[in-house]
């Protein structure tokens, strides 16, 4: 899905991408489309490539441009011209920027107005119900008590928003029930250590939410980085849930509360996770898992398997192990 919220700089130059990496010009000085994930960028983007977990998207990808650290030269095909730098993520965070200038903004709303029947008259809400600019709201829905729609919300018809809740650069299916006190759509916990000081990475995704979805009290799910955050349609969320940056959960799945889920992680279809268990980044859950509360998961997980424990292992050999050290 194209950026549909953030706008993009036109006519960025690979002299400009060049002069903010700190590296040599080109004579050539061509026009750089967009910053694009290796899956998404086109023959026209400019791409990146930092763990050995994406060689696949590498070999797959369509762009000739890439920005890499001297490590991985080996592995980039010959047909991609190859950009060399110390720290990939920080420099990929400077080309972000430069394409959108306006990612790493993320205050308050400026443009927020009191809901009224005259602007919206088939919606039902509460009391002290704000909504900004560029804003859909579909039919038969409803929102709570003091709940802020900021800019940049597509809401799909039949949806019940809670009270205290906060929603920007989000797009929410059919029949969604969002309840009290969740957050959507904020940029997430992405920044690089530095001696000096902390270096925010910026945020362009959005979050895209499923029909038929359900998300819990007090639930924080952030909008991705360069992709989009997503929910399939028919997934459940329990309360106190948060999903981190471009994050991607399937279809019909059943998460209960306080597990956290950590950037750019992938979830299968029917997967069910108990409470508290978490989930690193950068992870490939198959379809129909089953993972147990509490549970740790540091590696992916294939599809039709229970896990348990810390770190997270079949099932049968956690219940093995433990009833050996009873």
């Amino acid at each position: 899905m194209p950026n549909i919220f953030f706008k993009k700089k036109n006519k960025i130059k690979i002299n400009d991408i060049l002069l903010s990496l700190q590296l040599k010009k080109k004579k050539n000085n061509f026009v750089v489309k967009d910053i694009k994930e290796l899956n998404l960028a086109t023959k026209d983007d400019i791409t990146f490539f930092h763990s050995l977990k994406y060689v696949a998207s590498l070999k797959k990808t369509k762009s000739k441009l890439l920005i890499t650290n001297k490590k991985f030269v080996n592995l980039i095909p010959k047909k991609i011209t190859t950009l060399l730098v110390d720290n990939t993520l920080l420099a990929v965070a400077k080309i972000t920027s430069l394409f959108y200038p306006s990612s790493l903004d993320d205050i308050y709303d400026h443009d927020l107005k009191i809901v009224t029947k005259k602007k919206f008259p088939k919606l039902k809400f509460g009391q002290n119900v704000l909504i900004g600019k560029n804003v859909s709201i579909g039919r038969n829905c409803s929102i709570g008590h003091n709940s802020i729609i900021e800019s940049n919300v597509i809401l799909g018809d039949n949806c019940n928003i809670g009270c205290n809740v906060i929603i920007k650069n989000s797009v929410i299916g059919n029949n969604t029930n969002i309840l009290d006190g969740a957050i959507i759509g904020k940029k997430g916990f992405g920044f690089f250590p530095d001696k000096k000081k902390n270096i925010r990475y910026p945020h362009i995704g959005a979050v895209i939410i499923g029909k038929n979805v359900e998300i819990g009290c007090n639930n924080t799910i952030d909008r991705g980085s360069l992709s989009n955050t997503l929910i399939g349609d028919g997934t459940f969320l329990d309360n106190q849930v948060h999903i981190a940056h471009n994050v991607k959960i399937g279809k019909n799945c059943i998460i209960t509360g306080q597990v956290g889920f950590a950037g750019s992680s992938s979830i299968g279809n029917n997967v069910i996770i108990g409470g508290q268990a978490g989930i690193s980044g950068h992870l490939l859950i198959g379809d129909n898992v089953q993972i147990g509360g509490g549970s740790g998961v540091i590696k992916n997980i294939p599809s039709n398997t229970k896990v348990m424990g810390y770190p997270a292992k079949s099932i049968r050999n956690f219940l093995k192990e433990n009833k050996l050290n009873d």
